[in-house]
């Protein structure tokens, strides 16, 4: 039975590492617009935000599953026949977003404006600066912000069962319901085993970057 489980693993790891990739580039712009404090733009991506935070995933997940072949047919655009996987990967992506615009733009303001300013006044420019004094120390100051939100992307990846996917959360179901239920603990138990294996090499993985990171830096200074 873990055989069965594990072999839907790619599955798991492709939604998560799509909607990682998308959610940090949209989280990225989120943060931009938020630093920057345009106040329509602003207030747009505040809304989005508080939304994307203050909702269920599982609701946003079901928002996007439906909402969006309703949406894309005002356009005269078919998108019933689309993986199922999609719908999923869009909805974390959106949601993860939310969180990984908040760890970049706290990141970016740790920094502090002095140093951007001494930066200026030695005749850096805009994107010296940002490249060599701002963006190193708030990836440093992220990383482990990011790594609890990688982990939570991780976990939330399991609610794409519930729109069809043959995860392995779905896999279980499958397998849960080929046999009236039985063994139900132990099928749990074994894909609970199978996620937080998954979290502590993240985890670790993270904690090593930073680690290296810091080293870096340190060697830099020095």
């Amino acid at each position: 039975m873990i055989q069965r489980i594990a072999e839907r693993l790619p599955v798991t790891l492709t939604i998560m590492l799509l909607s990682l990739l998308f959610g940090l580039l949209l989280g990225f712009g989120l943060a931009v617009v938020r630093i920057q404090r345009r106040p329509i733009p602003y207030a747009i991506a505040t809304f989005y935000i508080s939304f994307m935070r203050c909702t269920p995933t599982i609701v946003q997940l079901f928002l996007v599953y439906y909402g969006l072949p309703q949406l894309f047919a005002v356009f005269g655009v078919d998108v019933n026949d689309w993986d199922k996987l999609v719908f999923a990967v869009v909805t974390f992506a959106l949601h993860s977003a939310a969180y990984f615009s908040e760890v970049i733009r706290s990141a970016y303001l740790a920094v502090g404006v002095g140093q951007q300013e001494a930066a200026y006044s030695i005749g850096m420019s805009r994107g010296q600066t940002l490249r060599r004094i701002v963006l190193p120390q708030a990836f440093g100051i992220a990383i482990p912000n990011l790594g609890n939100n990688v982990l939570i992307l991780l976990k939330e990846t399991s609610l794409a069962f519930s729109i069809g996917i043959a995860d392995m959360m779905g896999q279980v179901q499958i397998i849960l319901g080929n046999n009236y239920g039985a063994n139900s603990f132990r099928m749990y138990m074994i894909v609970s085993l199978i996620y937080w294996a998954l979290s502590i090499a993240i985890e670790r993985g993270f904690g090593r970057l930073e680690k290296r990171f810091r080293k870096g830096r340190v060697g830099l200074s020095g």
